[in-house]
């Protein structure tokens, strides 16, 4: 096996990333580096996310610095501010000892100020996403003229994402004599025609087969029914105790809802999507990378450069549509030499996905049944055991206060006191299995059942000793249970326990002990959420939004308020609806439109 030094690398990035723990070159960095190093044509790498990319284009680009001249003469695109960081953060790790080098990255979703001003001052290496480095050039503050070598990393996804004009921009504004490297997990048709495009007489250097999976991933599935797919989500994280995992979702919506639904039941979870501000997604990913958060719910772009060694899983609530969405989502595991799983949860229409990944990565999926409440309750009770097991007593703190521990437990034995200390960690465990809802046995070519319809939701019946309460507010006004949750902790005060939630796209269903329902009901009507005036009362009492054929018809004042509703909601209907009115606001009913009294025409 080879060694740094034998690659050619200098004697100062040796020194940095011996501290960082490099000690032999991984695969791809022993194949790309030497080659950068003695050659100066264009070259495509090949090879899986989490092999050591970043230090196959990174050292040879840190070699390559003539660190006498303070101009910008290396950048690096990314597609991904979460990616641009991290690269940006490893390439100055692997410069800790090289004097004058200066890595800066500029990326959009954050102030431009200090990124201008640190490019005044000049940097040697700018790693960049497209949108955000366009944006500096025409201001007058990156300038590229210089640059002799442009790393392109994930380019297939910053195509994706609509950076194809920036990108063309960019590299009109380099010099001929550039030198261009383009690194990505898998060679599809996009990564061939950026080839084509941005290369000229460049090595292709493959690592692995051009399409291969992650060389120690595992991949599974289990197939569901798609109402079953959360059901089936919450067993798969129960039987894996230690479980450390990304869970990706297909949309921004699907994200935050699989998050809320995962925090509401009691496990350590959080999102990360674009519709979340920079800070809180920096901060997100740190409590990620410090294992303070055991579940990260994402969407595919949010997670790119999202690197964590130690991953256990990548769970798929969906498969994506493109097969190399999901070689990157499979990378995020088993990396650095590590094994990983990928799991994937699909419906009956969702099959024909895993034989076409299957014949694109050249790994087979292993089928899986979802495990019985039994089989959690022994991995979970394990769990519980070795913990206790595992514990470690510092007998100087504890001494005091043995010999009151002592005499409480006095008349307890040894095997009712263990009984005692496991009910207590795990009964609650326990509980919810013995009761827990069966998941359905997919039927082979079984249609798949027509999801709910407002009304039919509307008849279903709460549990034992709860109460069903409507809430004229949905998914539409950004009502999920996180957000339900916060509004009844803050009007009905402490922590108010709540059964299940039905989330429609305009109003809700949720259910409370029956003895608090009449509290929450008088402490949420009249109350203003983003404008709306809140209504809360009981599900039983009718349909609340628009006619039915089971469900009383509305007062005038009731028409009124749901009028007001609507207007609040949104202005511009309110302008609209009020041309052609003279003074009371109208009724929207049959014989509130045809008794309207239009308005009368200037002479």
């Amino acid at each position: 096996m080879k060694t740094f030094e034998e690659l050619g690398v200098c004697e100062p990035i040796r020194k940095a990333i011996e501290e960082l723990g490099f000690v032999h070159p991984m695969p791809v960095q022993e194949a790309v580096i030497p080659y950068l190093l003695g050659n100066e044509n264009d070259v495509i790498a090949l090879a899986q996310t989490g092999t050591g990319k970043t230090a196959a284009f990174g050292i040879p680009l840190l070699e390559r610095i003539d660190t006498s001249r303070r101009y910008t003469q290396a950048l690096v695109l990314s597609p991904t501010r979460e990616l641009c960081l991290q690269i940006a953060d490893d390439l100055r790790d692997f410069a800790k000892y090289m004097d004058g080098v200066h890595v800066e990255a500029v990326y959009g979703g954050a102030a431009i100020e200090p990124q201008m001003r640190a490019l005044k001052k000049g940097v040697e290496i700018i790693v960049a996403t497209p949108g955000r480095l366009v944006d500096l050039m025409h201001r007058g503050f990156a300038h590229l003229e210089q640059v002799t070598n442009i790393v392109l990393d994930e380019a297939d996804e910053m195509l994706n994402m609509g950076f194809s004009d920036s990108i063309n921009e960019i590299f009109e504004s380099l010099s001929e004599e550039h030198h261009t490297l383009m690194f990505s997990a898998t060679m599809s048709k996009e990564v061939e025609r950026v080839a084509k495009t941005y290369l000229h007489d460049y090595k292709e250097i493959v690592v692995g087969s051009r399409n291969e999976g992650a060389e120690n991933v595992n991949h599974i599935y289990y197939l569901v029914n798609a109402k079953d797919k959360y059901l089936a989500l919450k067993r798969i994280v129960d039987y894996y105790p230690r479980i450390f995992a990304i869970i990706f979702c297909r949309t921004k919506v699907e994200t935050q809802e699989i998050a809320d639904k995962l925090i509401k039941d009691g496990y350590n979870a959080e999102s990360l999507h674009g519709d979340l501000s920079q800070q809180q997604r920096d901060l997100t990913m740190q409590k990620f990378r410090n294992h303070l958060t055991q579940l990260l719910v994402a969407t595919d772009v949010a997670a790119r450069g999202l690197d964590v060694d130690d991953l256990t899983h990548v769970i798929n609530f969906g498969l994506p549509d493109d097969i190399e969405n999901y070689t990157h989502r499979s990378g995020r595991t088993g990396r650095a030499g590590k094994k990983g799983t990928s799991i994937s949860i699909v419906h009956s229409r969702e099959k024909f996905k895993i034989r076409n990944i299957e014949k694109e990565i050249g790994k087979e999926f292993v089928k899986v049944e979802i495990p019985s409440a039994e089989e959690i309750c022994k991995k979970q009770l394990y769990k519980v055991m070795d913990q206790i097991v595992k514990t470690d007593v510092d007998d100087e703190e504890i001494a005091p206060f043995m010999q009151d521990i002592s005499r409480y437990f006095e008349y307890i034995d040894k095997e009712e006191l263990i009984k005692k200390i496991v009910s207590l960690e795990f009964g609650k465990f326990l509980a919810y299995y013995a009761e827990a809802p069966e998941i359905e046995a997919v039927v082979p070519d079984k249609k798949e059942k027509k999801p709910q319809s407002d009304k039919q939701k509307l008849q279903n019946k709460a549990q034992k000793g709860y109460k069903r309460l409507f809430i004229n507010l949905g998914k539409r006004d950004g009502f999920y249970p996180g957000e339900l949750m916060q509004t009844l902790n803050r009007f009905v005060g402490g922590r108010q326990e709540v059964g299940h939630i039905d989330l429609l796209d305009t109003i809700s269903y949720f259910e409370v002990p029956e003895k608090d329902a009449k509290k929450v009901m008088i402490q949420l009507s009249g109350i203003r959420y983003k404008g709306r005036t809140v209504r809360c009362n009981d599900a039983d009492e009718g349909y609340p939004e628009g006619k039915s054929s089971k469900s009383p018809s509305k007062s005038k004042q009731q028409k009124k308020e749901s009028w007001r509703d609507l207007i609040n909601s949104n202005e511009s209907r309110k302008k609209k609806s009020q041309r052609g009115f003279k003074g009371e606001k109208p009724d929207f009913s049959e014989e509130g439109w045809a008794m309207r009294k239009p308005r009368k025409k200037k002479k």
